[in-house]
């Protein structure tokens, strides 16, 4: 099967695909802040660009997109069936990079948490997500203190 798009329009649709501030990204940001959670956001000091950073917790959240990073079992997931091997090399480098950046963030101390764009696809889910994730951080957060 061919692409019904052409070049040019195929590359005006992908370059408006957006890495930061995307919807899901934003729905997380506003649930953790309701819940009282600080965050710095795209950490560009960090391996591999943490969409939120949380210093205090000494964590980072990538909100991944279900269909670049490969959520497994996701719908979202799928595969074009034109071009089919640039794509799946293109899923398998996307996530090699995703793995060897959270080995070095984490080699540097930080906690990594991943929240795929599915969670996020409501507002329910958002907050359901958010709500998880709070959990998790400050429960992380209090066995680092105890261990001081």
């Amino acid at each position: 099967m061919t692409d019904f798009l052409s070049p040019a329009e195929r590359s005006d649709r992908m370059s408006r695909i957006r890495s930061k501030n995307t919807q899901p990204e934003l729905a997380l940001r506003k649930v953790l802040h309701r819940l009282g959670l600080r965050y710095r956001l795209h950490g560009a000091g960090l391996p591999g660009k943490p969409d939120l950073v949380l210093p205090r917790y000494k964590t980072v959240v990538f909100v991944h997109g279900c269909f670049w990073h490969r959520h497994s079992g996701c719908k979202i997931a799928t595969t074009p069936k034109s071009n089919t091997q640039f794509w799946q090399e293109k899923f398998e480098k996307n996530m090699a990079r995703d793995a060897q950046k959270a080995i070095e963030l984490q080699a540097s101390g930080w906690t990594v948490l991943v929240v795929w764009e599915c969670e996020l696809a409501s507002a329910n889910k958002a907050q359901a997500t958010g709500e998880r994730l709070n959990e998790t951080i400050r429960q992380l957060d209090q066995k680092r203190a105890s261990r001081v």
